[in-house]
This record gives structure tokens, sequence and C-alpha cells, in this order.
């Protein structure tokens, strides 16, 4: 039962000389992550520690926090509209007083988020995801020194491999894993050529094992394949360890790429142990070189570690709208140009008609890489109603695509700006380490 006032239906909230009043169901699944603990306190050092003091008779919860800055952040979380800036109020004591009560930075709107990283630019202030003084009480428990530095340790372990540029280690590290993606795309490419194959089925012919044995490798592109999948295996476990919330490690796309480009390699492994034989290794070939070419994930990895792949990133996601409008712009004018050209150059005449254009799916292909102005030219209409349809084709081709572009432009300029002043306020902490 959580503590209070035996009987009482409501709680009262006094921040700052407001008073708020909630129901005590509503406090277990509130959106406020201070305020939702006070659900599990079941003594009154538990509620002092989550508060600033308490009144038992009136149940009254006291908070010596900014009562302003606390009324937005209660509108927002109740649904009633977009988290900003509270008016007068400087962007860090807001931003102080979202911590506190449990928000982060990315709840706030872009344009606000835009002065936050200015603000934090210019006074060099880093904050931390933590609650203020969280390290502190933890220390003043018993047995709270240790648990204070084990915390301290997995948070820098934790930005070490997530954030590449919050210190030195972190970017060291970093290089490391370009490097090891760069020799395995460079290893990729080079075992496609004819020659290196050539070498691989003589190789084979006198060893008969493949290139995935469960013993030791003989190729050294194998040894280096499997140097470069224990690096990249060794660190998603390191990180998943060290992450604070293991499910949402799990559900980011960044992590499932890594798993993708990981698993084919022990997948390629168990096949060829079970398999055995070659007379069975040929029948799972085409599986394995599957398998084997979803090493291209790989380079995704390097968004890890380059602004700009991160931009490409957040602009897709933010501007998804766009893009599917994009996507249908391009399909209502497919549907209608290759419907008309299959007309026009198959359909009035069949004597003198276009063997191309026999069908709707395949006038698609023309109408697909006419609007796009790339013009392949293995399909072309021959007749002059065609012709004059296929040049209405480019330039509406080129009118539709251009209609959603300066929308996804500004948004990949603004999420690139936003990313580069985050990259900035770490540089600084590197910056110092060096220095020190």
């Amino acid at each position: 039962m959580t503590f209070g006032r035996s009987g009482a239906a409501s709680v009262v909230l006094n921040v700052g000389g407001a008073r708020y009043s909630l129901s005590r169901e509503l406090l277990k699944d509130f959106p406020l992550r201070r305020v939702s603990r006070l659900h599990g306190c079941r003594s009154e050092r538990d509620v002092l520690e989550v508060c600033d003091d308490y009144d038992r008779e009136r149940n009254e919860y006291f908070f010596d926090r900014h009562s302003e800055a606390f009324g937005f952040i209660l509108l927002y979380v109740r649904g009633h509209g977009k988290l900003r800036f509270a008016p007068r109020m400087c962007e860090l004591s807001f931003y102080n007083e979202m911590i506190y009560w449990g928000l982060e930075g990315a709840h706030l709107e872009y344009c606000c988020q835009r002065r936050l990283d200015d603000r934090m630019s210019d006074t060099y202030t880093f904050y931390s995801a933590d609650e203020p003084g969280a390290l502190g009480r933890d220390e003043a428990r018993p047995g709270g020194a240790e648990a204070a530095h084990s915390r301290r340790w997995l948070e820098r372990m934790r930005r070490t491999f997530e954030e590449p540029t919050s210190s030195l280690a972190a970017q060291i590290l970093a290089s490391v894993s370009v490097v090891f993606v760069i020799v395995s795309m460079v290893v990729l490419c080079a075992s496609t050529l004819p020659d290196w194959r050539a070498a691989a089925a003589d190789n084979r012919s006198l060893d008969d094992r493949s290139r995935y044995s469960a013993g030791p490798g003989r190729e050294p592109s194998g040894i280096i394949e499997a140097i470069c999948i224990g690096w990249f295996t060794a660190e998603c476990i390191v990180r998943f360890i060290v992450s604070k919330n293991k499910c949402e490690f799990v559900k980011r796309p960044l992590n499932i790429i890594d798993l993708l480009a990981i698993t084919p390699y022990y997948i390629s492994v168990l096949m060829t142990v079970f398999t055995g034989e070659n007379s069975q290794l040929q029948r799972a070939g085409v599986t394995l070189r599957v398998l084997r070419m979803m090493r291209i994930f790989w380079v995704i990895k390097l968004a890890r570690h380059f602004i700009g792949l991160q931009t490409l990133g957040l602009t897709l996601k933010r501007c998804y709208r766009e893009m599917v409008m994009l996507l249908v712009f391009i399909c209502v004018a497919m549907a209608i140009f290759s419907a008309l050209s299959q007309l026009l150059e198959h359909g009035l005449d069949l004597e003198t008609s276009n063997k191309d254009f026999a069908s709707i799916p395949a006038a698609c292909w023309w109408v697909i890489i006419s609007m796009t102005t790339v013009g392949y030219g293995d399909m072309y209409p021959i007749t002059m109603p065609g012709r004059i349809l296929g040049g209405v084709c480019v330039v509406s081709g080129i009118v539709l695509l251009a209609l959603p572009i300066t929308f996804i432009y500004h948004s990949f300029v603004q999420c690139y700006h936003e990313l580069k002043f985050r990259s900035a306020r770490y540089s600084r902490s590197v910056s110092a380490e060096f220095l020190n």
C-alpha cells in the first residue's frame, strides 16, 4: 500500500506554491517519472527521497521547483499541446526542470531543441539524463559508494560505445570499428573477382572443405572475416550489457542492422557443419551466397560514426510523409502514362504495333525511367503520338519530383545542424580530456 493518509482518494502536489490535485490511481502510471515514484513509497523516508517535504495530515507533497515550468510540463504530459520553453525563463533552467521531472530534450519542439543546443554550446554546459544528485544520494546510503562507482563506470562505458565523440577512448574505439568495417567490405568486394574465385576454387579442390568450415580457416579471407565478425560480435554484446534499457536497445534500427549483419556468418557456419558433404553443400550454395551478401549491411554501421549518414537516416524518419507523397505522385503518374503509352504504341494499330509496349506493366518500366530522366534507351515510342506523350511524361516527372524535394531538403539541413550541435558539445569534452 502506498505511504500516505489512509482513505485519501487523492494526493496534492505543491510545486513552488502552486497546488495540483491528482487521484491516487493515476500516480502509478503518471507520465512524469518522479511523480509516479510516489506510488511505490512505503515510508516517510522513501517519500522524502522523491520530494522536499510532506504533510501527512493533508496528504500533500512539496516540491521546491519552478511552478510555471511544471505547469507547462504538466500540460504537455496530459496531451494538451507541445512542449516549449516557458516565457521569460532561461532555457537551461527549464531543461533542468525537465530532467528533474523525468523528461528529456527530445520531448521539446524542434525550434526549442535548437535554442537549447545553441545555449549549451555557448555556455559549455553538459547535462546527463540521470536525475540530479542521484549519485550523491547513492553514496550517502550504506554501501552506496560502490553502487555510485558502478553507475559511473557503466555510464562511461555506455557513452564510450554509443557516442563516438564523447571521449578520446570513444574516438579510438570508433576508429578501430571503422577500420574493421572497411576491411570486411574490401574482402567482400575482392571475393567476387574472377581471379579470387578461381584461386578459392583451386584451394577447395586441394582441401575438400568450404570456406566456412568449422575448423580453422585455410583461406586468408576466411581468417580476416572471422576476426571482423569476432570484433563486431564483442562490440554488440558489450553495448547490450552496458545499455540502460535492454528492450529499447533491441528495438533501435542500428542495433537491428548490426544483428542482421552478424547473424548470416553464424548461420553459414551452422549450415556448413550440418550439411557436411560437398554434394549437400552445393544444394545450399544459393542460400550461403545470399547470406554472405547480407554482409553489405556492415556499411550501415558507419552511421554510428559519421554525421552525414546519421543525418540521412534522421531526415528519412522525419520526412516519411513527404516520401510517401512523392511515391504516390510517381505511382499515379505511372498508372496514367503507362496506360496511355500502351494504347498509343500497341493498342491502336496491331500490325505496326511496338512490341516493347505489349502490356501496361512493360510500359511502366519506360514511364519510370522517363520520369526520372534516366532514359536507358532499351525501349522508346516510335509513333508520333507516343513521342509527344513521352515528352509530356518527362516534363511531368521533373515537376512532380521537384515538388516535395524542397521540404526534404529543408528537413535535411535542420537535421544536419541539430546533429552537428550535439557533436560539438561532446567534442568540447574530448578536448578537455585530451588536454588533461
